[in-house]
């Protein structure tokens, strides 16, 4: 585990407010000090639908539930876009620190169309509910990365004006990337690496798989999880960057607590993980949370 005040050295760069956010952050919930994190995000109904998303555990589709379940998890943060904040930030405020998600895509979107985002929210938005930060999706390999990264470093350098943390989730897609390509390791570090250089404070990506894109790579074969993960703390200014892992799809706990385990081995700073949570029964949730937070912290 590593002190908060090590970690936040290599934030020097940032406002007294944002380095303020990113502590508040730290220094919340049952992982409190030990410099990991366990968030919560809740933007699916954006990128999956919601009966997809929720139908598994009705009482998910209400904004209110998710909220709750952070707070009674003990979780470092909550992540979501603007209207399922609007609907409780009020209700509940300093219960848990707020991260307002400004982009989303869609299944709806045409399929023709390169991988993007749109955005429906600002860096004012997060401030006005009281969050801590706002978090973003970049693209990677889409056609539309360019625009995308130009838009993504404007809304940046404003919520760094404004105090406020940035969280970038990094998922390479499009062009000419095959989709077994947008978790191989060369390909997941150099999404990463990126996103640090746009301006990230926390950077979220896959678990890599032990596969390269480019066969000369000279990473070569990383075969163990755990090692792949190092890779990526790596590749986020040699560590200086909190790099936290998606949970992805609902899956096994014995898998996912092995996922658990290569994190905190390899050196990554937690999870950002919202399928596996919500989609469970509150009870059962709160239980694998509860696990994990035990897994992180030793």
């Amino acid at each position: 585990m590593m002190r908060i005040d090590t970690i936040l050295s290599a934030y020097s760069h940032n406002s007294a407010g944002s380095r303020a956010n990113l502590a508040r952050v730290l220094m919340h919930g049952r992982l409190a000090n030990t410099g990991r994190l366990l968030i919560l995000p809740v933007d699916q109904g954006f990128e999956h639908g919601p009966d997809e998303s929720f139908h598994g555990n009705l009482p998910s589709y209400d904004p209110e539930y998710h909220i709750q379940l952070a707070i009674e998890a003990g979780l470092s943060a909550y992540a979501a876009p603007l209207s399922m904040l609007a609907d409780v930030a009020h209700k509940y405020p300093n219960r848990v620190p707020l991260i307002l998600k400004l982009n989303s895509a869609s299944k709806l979107f045409p399929k023709s169309c390169p991988p993007d985002q749109a955005y429906i929210g600002t860096p004012e938005d997060a401030l006005k509910l009281g969050c801590v930060g706002i978090g973003l999706t970049i693209y990677p390999g889409s056609e539309n990365y360019r625009l995308m990264l130009g838009e993504s470093a404007k809304v940046i350098a404003k919520a760094k004006s404004l105090g406020l943390l940035v969280v970038i989730w990094a998922y390479p897609r499009g062009g000419d990337l095959p989709s077994k390509d947008e978790i191989a390791l060369d390909i997941v570090s150099y999404a990463a690496h990126m996103a640090c250089l746009a301006g990230a404070d926390i950077v979220k990506v896959k678990l890599p798989s032990a596969d390269l894109a480019n066969a000369h790579s000279k990473l070569g074969v990383v075969e163990d999880l755990s090692d792949r993960v190092k890779v990526i703390v790596r590749s986020c200014f040699a560590g200086k960057r909190l790099v936290l892992f998606s949970g992805g799809q609902s899956k096994g706990l014995p898998t996912l607590y092995e996922e658990i385990k290569a994190i905190r081995n390899g050196g990554g700073a937690g999870s950002i993980m919202g399928r596996n949570a919500f989609q469970r029964p509150q009870k059962e949730a709160l239980e694998m949370l509860s696990e994990i937070i035990s897994l992180y912290r030793q």
